[in-house]
Parts: C-alpha cells; structure tokens; sequence
C-alpha cells in the first residue's frame, strides 16, 4: 500500500474524493439556499397574484355599479323627454305657474344627470356617425352637406365614454 501513495492516479483519486466530501459538505447549504430562493420566489409569485385579484375584483365591482347606474340612469332618460316636451307645448296665462314649476323640475333632473357624468349628444349639425346616432328619416337637402344631421329628434346620451341611447336624427342625402 505505501507504494500506492506515490502513485499519481492514487492521489488524484483521493482528491477527487476529498472535492466530492467537500461538495457534499456545501451541497446542504446550496439546497438551503435553493429551497430559500424557491420559497422567496413562490411568496413573490403569491403576493402579486393577490394583487392581480384585488385589482380584478375592484375593477368588477366598479364596473357593476356603473351598469347598475347606467341601467337607473337609461330609464331615467323618458322622463327627461317628456318633460323636455311639456315645456315645448304652449301654455295658457293661467297654467304659467305650473310651467315654471315643470321648469324647476326640469332642471334639476338636468343637474343630477351632469352630477353623474350623463352629457347629452350634441348631434345638429355634425355628420351622421352610426356610433352615436340613430337616423330615422333621410330628406334631400340642397343646403345641408351629405350626411349631415339636420334635425334632432329625441336626444342622445353619454355616461362618461358609454353610450347610453343614440340620438334619433334626420339626416341630409344629396338630391
């Protein structure tokens, strides 16, 4: 056996049992470190999904309260029109306190609709854009562009970027 010592391929044996037991030494503070940064990462992982999910259900709950005011608030809009019609109608001397009351409702519904985001589409005038406008009657028209509103019959609403009714036009066709 002492002659084996001085042989190469002997010593080279040992070291690389030597590396081995040192490797196996460290390999439990690398599979530490490892299961660390596994967990570190899965706990990141975790906590940005529950944020994605929080975001989500945030965003959800925003968007039912805006369809549920948007459903409220569409229904809300024949009101509006009849008395925008009421007010159109002529009225005798005597019913004119009853005009100035219809007035005052009027515009207070008109304030609670702007309070909630709810503007009306300005359509005379404009060109006809099917996105915002409904056209019921086409009439040729020297004097009116291609396409353009000439009338408005029932008017459009917008809350916020959100269609809630198209305006019902009459729309110029070149004669």
């Amino acid at each position: 056996m002492p002659e084996n010592v001085n042989d190469p391929e002997v010593q080279e044996s040992a070291a690389d049992e030597g590396g081995t037991a040192a490797a196996a030494a460290t390999d439990p503070a690398q599979a530490v470190a490892q299961e660390r940064d596994a967990l570190r990462d899965r706990l990141l992982r975790t906590a940005a999904e529950f944020d994605n999910f929080r975001k989500r259900v945030d965003r959800e709950r925003r968007e039912l309260s805006e369809f549920a005011a948007a459903d409220l608030l569409s229904d809300f809009l024949p009101i509006i029109d009849n008395f925008e019609r009421a007010l159109q109608a002529p009225a005798p001397a005597q019913a004119e306190g009853f005009r100035t009351g219809i007035e005052m409702i009027h515009k207070q519904m008109l304030d609670l609709l702007r309070k909630r985001g709810v503007k009306p589409i300005e359509a005379l005038g404009a060109d006809f854009d099917p996105n915002f406008h409904q056209a019921v009657i086409h009439e040729a028209s020297a004097d009116h562009r291609d396409g353009e509103v000439i009338a408005e019959l029932q008017r459009g609403y917008m809350l916020g970027d959100r269609l809630l009714r198209p305006a019902m036009v009459k729309v110029a066709k070149s004669s």
